[in-house]
């Protein structure tokens, strides 16, 4: 009876100890806004929006391909000066094109920021979410699984990057 009391003891011990050393937790960032109907809207409108520029651009690649094909075919009757201004024409004409795709869909382009509009605050609303969490159940690290393994969450006072420092000795 002692041996069975002690065992039940020694292993309700161990399993409260494995419970307080699991401080971890695994999300699915994509599954979550998945189920969130105004990050459906957004995403929505953001592919809505990127038609809508991507055939501005389609549009005015096609008008740059004929003037091309015409410019081709004319160009043996063309004097040397109306050849250059047809080419001058098609440089303007590329270029403005290149400079409509980068304006519409380059790095903080028009599509990022309208996405930074739409869907920060609804990331923004999960990740509040997830550190109340977090704080709640006395998680450490949470871990979001959607695109590998990333820390969407870790407990402030883990963070030992002024130890670091010190130990390189550059104060701050």
């Amino acid at each position: 009876m002692k041996k069975t009391m002690l065992l039940f003891l020694a292993v309700l011990c161990m399993s409260m100890g494995v419970q307080a050393q699991q401080r971890y937790a695994i999300i699915d960032t994509k599954f979550i806004l998945s189920k969130v109907p105004e990050y459906k809207e957004a995403d929505k409108k953001l592919q809505q929006l990127g038609e809508q520029w991507q055939k501005e651009i389609d549009d005015k690649q096609a008008a740059l391909d004929k003037m091309y094909k015409n410019y081709e075919a004319e160009q043996v009757m063309l004097t040397d000066d109306l050849k250059k201004k047809r080419e001058d024409e098609l440089f303007v004409k590329e270029k403005e094109v290149r400079d409509l795709q980068k304006k519409r869909f380059g790095y903080e382009g028009d599509l990022f920021k309208e996405r930074q509009k739409l869907v920060k605050p609804i990331q923004d609303k999960v990740y509040n979410a997830i550190q109340k969490i977090a704080i709640a159940r006395f998680y450490d690290f949470i871990l979001d699984k959607s695109e590998g393994i990333t820390v969407i969450f870790a407990d402030p006072k883990l963070d030992k990057s002024d130890d670091v420092l010190r130990e390189m000795g550059i104060k701050y």
